[in-house]
């Protein structure tokens, strides 16, 4: 898809190195995560079933703690990590193995021709030299790393210590942008920067009000486009980084590299519509299942339908989504991840699907990407979930963090994956069963109006057991 945002291309899709020869990555979620069994949301969690004749109500002992599920996951794909956009985040450099792959195992630094190395020696002596403003040697070396990463493919990337610091911050719930806000202003025939937050990425590279903005990415921008599409572009996981093209009037174009690094947390918010609850999912996060969970908690009455809105949803933790399925699907292929030097690997759920009984409606939009295409593709492949909207943007390749020092590390592109039937995502997308259609603020109740054709007769009710109680709540039959 041409015309999708490139913030989507840096979408991070999470998932650990398995039997990669120049890295392999051991399981670090217990570390990178704050997994406090006590003190989870849904330690307590209880399910009654409000439908005796339909829908039995079972002992969720063994399913009270769904960081115990989660665990779960972990034990059958041991070599499989999940961390922001990555998935493997881990400070020990004694976890990896730095062995040179076999083909290039002979390549000697020598075989460097002099002259590339004298060009490169010669281009920051210029720099150090002519360019306007003064530059330190650190920061051109690091522009350096930057440019050979991002050279590769438009996902890899150098994170300095702000960046690596918001890409860990992500796991726990955090999105970010560069801190500015467009309008489009048909007399200039431009998008005109109408507002520089204080102290944000933007306004510390020196992007002001008034300022043109042409491009984000390789995006570049036309009347065409709306409010929302910019915010897509300019927002994303927090530490990733985005190139903008901005001119002052009458100036030339220039381009700036910024990270979004004004981060603020993502909320799972959870509504009750005629019965069927409404649940917002804006990105995939290590807690996106126990947030999920707690809302439905919180709503306190019978739920006979879920409608999941990952309308924007740029993916997240990739094994975060595996567990997000696994409350609505059991024993069922998820995805199928593919590296460079092995077999695919194909990811499953795990646990009691507790949420198995009640129908689903997906609603997804262009910006929809990586793990929230992952969701949508395995719900639609085994008839779980209607999914409805538009196409989603076709992001599939996996991203791996990996650690150069206490501060600094690497993002590179590790694999690929695909449906679990083995079709492609990357450039197609999911294609939904029903394609919505007039403004988008009305896919909601168009969505809605075909969950209620599925939805159950009774609800199921979400309750938190007492830590006190031992015996489970009878399950009682409403009319």
């Amino acid at each position: 898809m041409s015309t999708a945002p490139n913030f989507f291309r840096c979408a991070l899709t999470t998932l650990g190195l398995f039997g990669l020869s120049a890295v392999l990555i051991h399981a670090q979620a217990a570390e990178v995560s704050t997994n406090r069994t006590s003190d989870s949301p849904t330690a307590s969690l209880q399910l009654i079933s409000l439908n005796a004749d339909n829908i039995a109500a079972n002992d969720m002992d063994g399913l009270a703690d769904v960081a115990d599920m989660l665990d779960a996951a972990d034990e059958a794909d041991d070599s499989i990590d999940s961390v922001a956009d990555a998935s493997a985040l881990t400070d020990d450099p004694s976890e990896f193995d730095t062995s040179i792959p076999p083909e290039v195992a002979q390549v000697s630094l020598n075989a460097i021709s002099p002259e590339t190395l004298k060009t490169f020696v010669a281009a920051v002596d210029l720099v150090r030299r002519e360019y306007v403003d003064t530059v330190n040697d650190e920061e051109l070396f690091n522009n350096a790393m930057s440019g050979m990463l991002t050279k590769l493919d438009s996902h890899a990337e150098f994170l300095d210590a702000d960046a690596y610091e918001n890409l860990r911050a992500f796991t726990e719930g955090d999105v970010g942008d560069v801190g500015i806000k467009v309008t489009y202003q048909p007399e200039a025939g431009y998008w005109v920067i109408t507002e520089v937050k204080n102290d944000s990425p933007a306004d510390r590279k020196g992007i002001d009000v008034g300022d043109y903005l042409h491009q984000v990415g390789d995006f570049k921008l036309s009347e065409e486009e709306g409010r929302n599409d910019i915010e897509q572009l300019l927002t994303g996981i927090a530490g990733t980084q985005v190139d903008i093209v901005t001119s002052t009037a009458g100036r030339r174009k220039h381009t700036t590299t910024l990270q979004r690094n004004n981060s603020h947390p993502q909320i799972v918010e959870t509504k009750l519509v005629n019965g069927m609850a409404i649940i917002k999912l804006p990105a995939f996060q290590n807690n996106s299942r126990e947030k999920l969970l707690d809302g439905l908690i919180n709503l306190n009455a019978p739920v006979s339908g879920i409608l999941l809105d990952m309308r924007d949803n740029p993916g997240g933790v990739l094994t975060s989504a595996v567990s997000v399925a696994s409350l609505f699907m059991s024993d069922t292929d998820v995805v199928q991840v593919q590296a460079r030097q092995n077999e695919s690997r194909v990811l499953q759920t795990h646990g009691n699907a507790i949420l198995k009984s009640l129908p689903i409606v997906v609603l997804q939009n262009r910006y929809s990407a990586s793990a929230a295409e992952v969701l949508a593709s395995s719900l639609q492949a085994q008839k779980r979930a209607l999914i409805v909207g538009e196409v989603s943007y076709g992001k599939g390749s996996v991203q791996s963090v990996i650690p150069l020092n206490d501060e600094q590390a690497v993002k590179l592109t590790v694999a690929h994956y695909m449906t679990a039937s083995g079709k492609k995502i990357d450039g197609i997308g999911v294609k939904p069963n029903v394609t919505l259609s007039g403004s988008e603020s009305t896919w909601e109740q168009q969505a809605l109006d075909l969950l209620q054709k599925r939805a159950l007769d009774s609800g199921i009710r979400f309750v938190r057991k007492s830590v006190k109680e031992d015996k489970m709540i009878d399950s009682k039959a409403i009319k």
